[in-house]
């Protein structure tokens, strides 16, 4: 009998450190706080959308698509927010700038990590590729060659990228950063801060989700608790406490993958494998050619998730560069931050857009390698 799961402890053990906007020392005007409450209600309503209705969704690609696409839609809101507040960047204050250009860094380096991860699950489908084209073909050496490319498959899928697992101590650190600076005097400041609040609260969530998804571990995911005062707090937990206790719930059944569509294709998998390794007796010969059949439209739906999956990320990722470029470049003009300050984060943003490029280039070269090896035998 398995032992009970020890209680997962909350990041914030006293409450959530960030208080409700107080109007002492700060003019709140009507027009802010209807703004405020917009961009609130509007995330609770992208909570609420992105809360599954059926257990069996957590993690679908399509779910995972649904939740990269919240996010995008909450980091282009911020920015509205900021906009129709006529915050100015020469109005900032540094702790402000500060934490912007903190967060975004961080979260461009994990769409690096999930563009990654993804490509090598896909990379997968080559082998799927193999193993359908061999079962189709009327060679003698037909299952000796399938058989051989399900092994290769089986251990693609079962090996672990280390950027995955390193992905854990970004996250630790956004974590760390929720709990934003104190604002005095400044209802635009307090406003923005709580905000992206809201904002990073979406975003941790997400990709620790994403994280446990892609890592094969439960210890990923990360429990948040949300004070009530935020129109948003029971959506999101009603969020996390489904999709992080399904997460949850799926490991410690023993199986080793959350992914919907990949667990798919495992199964018909393991249900081929017999039948590759024995050979088919005449009478299994319809079941064979149906389960052939399965294989190829379950691997096909995975194939296109993650392609969809790996336009989202790439669409976050942009947006998070768009957003930080803007600023950056108000700053130089507008010399409102310390030079250091500048020119630690424009080097670190093209050091993460060199690696983004040469991930894609990797990702390019793999996969054009890996189907000129293949390209003699799909004939």
């Amino acid at each position: 009998m398995s032992r009970p799961q020890a209680p997962h402890r909350p990041f914030f053990h006293f409450g959530n450190p960030f208080r409700m906007i107080s109007p002492k020392g700060s003019q709140m005007t009507p027009n802010l706080c209807a703004l405020l409450n917009t961009f609130e209600e509007t995330l609770a309503g992208r909570l609420r959308k992105l809360n599954p209705k059926d257990k069996n969704d957590v993690l679908s690609l399509s779910w995972m698509n649904l939740a990269m696409e919240s996010l995008c839609g909450t980091h282009n809101d911020i920015k509205t927010l900021i906009a129709e507040m006529d915050l100015p960047v020469s109005a900032w204050d540094e702790k402000w700038i500060d934490v912007y250009l903190d967060i975004s860094v961080k979260l461009l380096d994990i769409c690096i990590v999930f563009t990654s991860e993804i490509s090598r699950l896909n990379q997968g489908h080559l082998f799927l590729q193999f193993v359908l084209h061999n079962l189709k073909s009327a060679s003698s050496q037909q299952f000796i060659r399938a058989r051989s490319s399900v092994d290769d498959w089986k251990n693609h899928i079962a090996s672990k990228n280390p950027r995955v697992e390193n992905c854990s101590t970004i996250l630790d650190k956004l974590k760390e950063s929720l709990d934003l600076p104190k604002i005095k005097n400044s209802a635009k400041g307090k406003i923005l801060m709580r905000a992206m609040y809201g904002v990073k609260v979406l975003t941790v969530s997400v990709c620790s989700v994403f994280s446990a998804a892609f890592s094969g571990s439960a210890s990923k995911l990360v429990d948040m608790n949300v004070s009530e005062t935020y129109l948003w707090a029971q959506a999101f937990n009603d969020l996390q406490s489904n999709v992080n206790g399904e997460i949850r719930n799926v490991y410690s059944s023993g199986r080793v993958t959350v992914l919907k569509e990949l667990e798919a294709v495992d199964g018909i998998v393991k249900h081929l494998y017999p039948m590759i390794q024995d050979g088919v007796a005449l009478a299994d010969e319809e079941v064979f050619k149906n389960s052939i059949s399965d294989l190829e439209r379950k691997a096909q739906s995975l194939s296109q998730g993650l392609d969809l999956l790996t336009k989202e990320v790439d669409g976050f990722f942009q947006i998070l560069l768009t957003g930080r470029d803007a600023l950056l470049s108000k700053l130089r003009s507008g010399g409102s931050v310390s030079d250091r300050m500048l020119m630690g984060n424009v080097e670190g943003q093209g050091k993460i857009i060199s690696n983004h490029k040469h991930e894609n280039m990797l990702t390019a070269n793999g996969e054009g390698r890996n189907l000129g090896e293949f390209g003699g035998l799909f004939t």
